[in-house]
């Protein structure tokens, strides 16, 4: 087993352990800025999925093939729904 794909592997652990308390926290709570990155923690989970299924070949390139566009917005999609949240509560404490 290649380095690379441990640390892929320990990374999704702790991100499928995050995603799990965002789906708790999302159910207690309906504040619009909290859901956001309840949905940006997830994105960075399908994130991290995708690349492991890539990395078995379960999965295509995101690079070449089917959807080249996976290249650039997956890796930066929760971070731009933790950029709304934060947006969100400063607008929200004005």
């Amino acid at each position: 087993m290649s380095p690379e794909l441990v640390i892929l592997a320990a990374r999704l652990g702790f991100v499928a352990l995050a995603t799990f308390l965002a789906i708790v926290v999302w159910a207690r709570t309906r504040d619009a800025a909290w859901m956001l990155v309840v949905v940006g923690i997830v994105a960075g989970y399908a994130d991290i999925l995708y690349t492991l299924l890539g990395e078995f070949g379960l999965a295509p390139d995101r690079a070449k093939g089917v959807f080249p566009v996976l290249a650039l917005i997956l890796p930066n999609l929760p971070w731009l729904f933790f950029s709304i949240a934060f947006a969100v509560m400063i607008r929200r404490k004005r």
